[in-house]
């Protein structure tokens, strides 16, 4: 489970056993979770799942995923190999 980063409490990470799903981010932050689909070729994001989120804490993880986009892609793409946005 690659650690990208932690920003505001927030540990952003994925699973390696996800190799198969289309990019994506999970976030978590003390008992909230949620995971968004990456499109780096739109430079956009898509909620997939979100748990214990308030309205607040999903725009806190959507603006520290979107400052920290380049960041995440690369990461996804070193650990998972290619440029594969899927």
């Amino acid at each position: 489970m690659p650690t990208i980063l932690y920003v505001q409490g927030w540990r952003f990470h994925f699973y390696s056993n996800e190799r198969n799903e289309p990019m994506h981010v999970h976030a978590v932050k003390g008992d909230a979770e949620c995971k968004y689909w990456l499109h780096p070729d739109r430079f956009d994001i898509v909620e997939d799942f979100e748990y214990n989120c308030t309205p607040r804490l999903r725009r806190e993880v959507r603006q520290i995923v979107f400052e920290h986009f380049d960041q995440i892609v690369a990461a996804w793409r070193q650990h998972f190999g290619g440029n594969r946005a899927q």
